[in-house]
């Protein structure tokens, strides 16, 4: 499962070398992350209703190839665990060229609102979400 956003580069978000300050990456990661989230019906106001909260607790970019102003990307958000935590891989590519710019990942562990504690497995409002999308085809991760 994954999700593609393009996204044209602002001038605030790049440094005095014209290149994407590295902090911003995170945000895009977090605007494909969402959308990916959106296909299941579960981002993070859905999220809280269903009384989880979902911080990211690790995130990692590797930055191959700087991104400028006014360039084009396609950010891809890739679903790639989710029995005890969510794991997103992201991968950004220049959206004319298809060159990959930068890879990395978010991990997100469950939290219950209520008991603000982390649950050591992802709840079964998560696993019904994801086998209520019809495309989905669910598969347990070692």
């Amino acid at each position: 499962m994954h999700a593609d956003v393009i996204i044209e580069i602002p001038f605030h978000d790049v440094d005095t070398m014209n290149v994407v300050w590295h902090g911003h990456y995170l945000k895009y990661f977090e605007i494909a992350r969402c959308k990916l989230l959106d296909q299941f019906h579960y981002n993070y106001m859905q999220m809280k209703e269903s009384g989880y909260a979902w911080p990211v607790i690790e995130s990692h970019v590797r930055y191959a190839y700087g991104i400028e102003f006014e360039q084009k990307i396609r950010v891809r958000a890739i679903l790639k665990e989710w029995e005890n935590r969510l794991k997103i891989d992201y991968l950004i590519f220049d959206a004319e060229s298809g060159k990959r710019l930068t890879k990395g990942y978010t991990t997100q562990v469950a939290v219950d609102i209520e008991a603000r504690e982390m649950c050591f497995q992802s709840p079964q409002v998560l696993f019904d979400r994801l086998n209520a999308w019809s495309e989905f085809q669910p598969k347990r991760n070692a």
